[in-house]
């Protein structure tokens, strides 16, 4: 997800968001400790998807 993109949301969709994404980076997590992911870089790219989400929440509650 591009920066661009997590602006555009509202910041109720986007805590929502964050929710859904770390509940699926959990998942992959565990999922590739039994079984390896045919990508693990998944892993990183959800990792980071987060934390750009987190940053922008942050900085909205920053503005306020």
């Amino acid at each position: 997800m591009k920066i661009k993109e997590v602006r555009e949301l509202e910041t109720k969709d986007l805590v929502e968001r964050i929710e859904a994404e770390v509940a699926k980076y959990n998942q992959m997590k565990l999922n590739h400790a039994i079984t390896p992911l045919e990508n693990p870089s998944q892993i990183k790219a959800t990792r980071r998807d987060i934390a750009r989400m987190k940053s922008e929440l942050h900085q909205r509650e920053l503005n306020k």
